[in-house]
């Protein structure tokens, strides 16, 4: 050994080494992180272990330091959480349990969907699917897309991807990052944001014209169904405007398996003109649509159509308990926007009541009919009211026996709120109220 040399670190033994790859990793001692799934540019989602029970989850680990997460990506978490949180009791429609967070890092824990994307599998089979396993994934498909939409969500970004099998290969609708919830519906009722992937977009929302979420959705089944039945897209160019003169012309072809019912549907779906395009509710009364199939491979106690039926009821039922995921990102004090340093007190009032849900659900009507508020709907433990540009949510929890926790969110066009128009709603709704949780008062 020469002067002034020093000795390499020690090599670990195998046995170390194997020891340190045995040691499973321990998020927040609550999850036990396993294999990796997938990963973004800000995000990683991992296959994880509840050390409670040993139930199988997947968290996605979202770096708040990374260069890739802005503004814009922000805005798509808190949408993500927002969605599916407000999504969580249809079957087909990926859960998610729980968020927890450090300085650095935010944890979205869901429900693992074992099968992976639709995407790869149509990639593995490297063909179509039969016409009657396309029409059970369709009809579960369509059967959740009604219920979002009918919850006053629309997706916006459907495409193979975005669906994923859970391990008896049935989907769940997964990625609602660029969804549309109701306070962004502008003053003429419709969207204006252009989004999405362009194989799968709509072209009125590639024109960005204002558009309506729920056709925009209809046009992305339709691609989907083309490709389930077809093995391909009906538009495919890398050249863009090549693309959308294909599209502007109708012009794919079928290949000579294809059913003429599923044509028919087809056809139709892929409707450049979106009010002649078929809605997601006709599709409901279509012959290839309601020809028999299970809802999936574990339930047998109704079909898909009466299923999916069921979505367009607007009745009020009863109010939502709130589980500890909801309670703390509802929390004053846990905000999920404060995730990312956010504020949004101008467009968010919550308060708790000792009320019934049915009396504060009749005094929020009473109160927004003096106010020149119109009730647009009514599901669940939600009401969505408009008067011009605004738009405003209102949201039920039941906390505990005799307690609830109400959240009213403005968004559209209205900007946020002038006092005038807070203390109206504030007044009218002051003997409902235990305590406000956000308001200075």
């Amino acid at each position: 050994m020469e002067p002034g040399e020093t000795l390499p670190p020690p090599r670990p033994s195998a046995a170390a080494t194997a020891t340190a790859a045995a040691s499973p990793t321990i998020l927040l001692g609550r999850y036990r992180l396993g294999r990796m799934l997938g990963r973004g540019s800000f995000a990683k989602v991992y296959q994880a272990y509840s050390v409670a029970d040993g139930s199988a989850v997947a968290i996605k680990i979202i770096d708040k330091k990374s260069k890739s997460l802005n503004a814009v990506t922000e805005a798509q978490v808190l949408r993500e959480v927002s969605a599916m949180r407000l999504l969580q009791s249809h079957p087909n429609i990926l859960k998610i349990h729980e968020v927890m967070a450090t300085r650095s890092k935010i944890y979205l824990v869901m429900e693992l969907a074992s099968g992976g994307e639709l995407f790869s599998v149509l990639t593995r089979r490297g063909r179509w699917f039969t016409d009657a396993s396309t029409r059970r994934l369709f009809q579960q498909l369509i059967s959740a897309l009604i219920f979002c939409h009918e919850s006053g969500v629309s997706h916006r970004d459907m495409k193979p991807q975005n669906i994923l099998l859970d391990g008896e290969g049935n989907i769940k609708i997964s990625d609602f990052g660029l969804s549309a919830l109701p306070e962004q519906l502008r003053d003429d009722g419709l969207l204006h944001t252009a989004c999405g992937t362009p194989a799968f977009t709509a072209p009125e929302v590639v024109a960005r014209r204002g558009y309506s979420g729920p056709k925009a959705d209809a046009w992305s089944c339709g691609v989907i169904l083309y490709m389930l039945l077809c093995g391909s897209l009906p538009f495919d160019d890398r050249n863009l405007v090549s693309m959308y003169k294909k599209i502007a012309k109708r012009d794919y072809q079928f290949p000579n398996w294809v059913s003429k019912p599923a044509r028919y549907v087809i056809k139709q779906l892929l409707d450049p003109n979106p009010s002649s395009r078929m809605s997601l509710e006709t599709l409901l009364g279509t012959a290839w649509f309601k020809k028999s199939s299970s809802l999936s491979k574990s339930q047998s106690d109704g079909s898909l159509y009466e299923m999916a039926a069921l979505a367009k009821d607007y009745d009020l039922g009863s109010v939502s308990s709130a589980n500890a995921f909801d309670i703390i990102s509802l929390s004053s004090g846990l905000d999920l926007s404060g995730l990312f340093e956010m504020s949004n007190g101008e467009r968010s009032k919550r308060f708790s009541s000792g009320a019934s849900f049915e009396d504060i659900r009749d005094k929020v009507r009473e109160v927004g009919g003096r106010l020149g508020y119109a009730v647009e709907k009514m599901r669940g433990g939600s009401l969505v009211l408009r008067k011009r540009a605004y738009v405003l949510i209102v949201e039920v929890w039941e906390i505990a026996p005799s307690l609830m926790l109400v959240e009213m969110k403005w968004g559209g066009d209205g900007g946020c709120l002038d006092e005038l128009h807070w203390e109206e709603w504030r007044a009218g709704l002051e003997e409902l109220v235990c305590s406000w949780h956000n308001d200075d008062a």
